[in-house]
């Protein structure tokens, strides 16, 4: 197992509030129901999809984009804390890293290279790099392509929404639901995930913890016809 990717929002960056706050925005200009329970039932990576589950009209999504554009500030994003140490953990143990978002390139580029992950997180796909996103098996296949991962079940995705795990199940690769506003869980394992945990950083602690327990234990072949030390 050599390629870990992750999602962006909710997973790297503490970005849900404020993409709840953004899609409010939009329903309350296009006037459609919008509240936390309608936000954690239909919401997707996927904007697109997203949009539609909400019940905005194909032909106001121009105008849904605007709002978007004028009200999520990503410049204003940060990181979960110890996130970024925890890559740096992973890229030290040799492990080729990446992200596969629904966000776009001009806008998640310029945070990866302002939290200090544009070094660490090598592999990316973004929502304008496939033609159908999340959780539709190609964003994660093609990423897979480009970390030269040939074995899916060899790969690992950490996400923290249910497209999220339904896309790692589609394609094979063992889906880490990370518990949030948007899922128990529950709802994760449900949804495909294999394990979960509250953060990045829990599981990449648990994660390495278990590699080095299952490491093997380099015995000294000549330690048991070693004298003691004369007293």
């Amino acid at each position: 197992m050599r390629t870990i990717l992750f999602d962006w929002d909710g997973t790297i960056v503490d970005s849900v509030p404020a993409l709840f706050e953004t899609d409010a925005a939009i329903c309350r200009k296009i006037g459609v129901p919008f509240d936390e329970a309608i936000f954690r039932r239909l919401f997707s990576p996927n904007w697109r999809l997203m949009y539609r589950s909400l019940g905005i009209p194909e032909e106001r999504t121009e105008e849904a984009v605007q709002v978007w554009a004028a009200t999520f500030r990503s410049d204003r994003t940060e990181p979960f804390p110890g996130v970024v140490e925890a890559l740096i953990r992973l890229v030290s143990a040799g492990y080729t890293l990446g992200i596969v978002t629904g966000g776009s390139r001009r806008e998640v580029e310029p945070q990866l290279e302002r939290i200090g992950a544009g070094d660490l997180l090598t592999v990316r796909v973004y929502h304008e790099d496939t033609d159908a996103g999340k959780p539709h098996p190609r964003p994660l296949e093609l990423a897979l392509e480009l970390a030269n991962a040939t074995r899916p079940d060899e790969a690992v995705y950490v996400g923290d929404a249910l497209d999220d795990m339904r896309m790692a199940a589609a394609v094979g690769v063992r889906g880490v639901g990370i518990v949030s506003m948007l899922a128990d869980a529950e709802e994760l394992g449900a949804a495909g995930a294999v394990e979960s945990a509250a953060s990045v950083v829990e599981w990449v602690e648990r994660f390495l913890g278990d590699l080095d327990a299952d490491a093997p234990k380099h015995r000294d072949p000549h330690a048991a016809n070693r004298r003691p030390p004369a007293p």
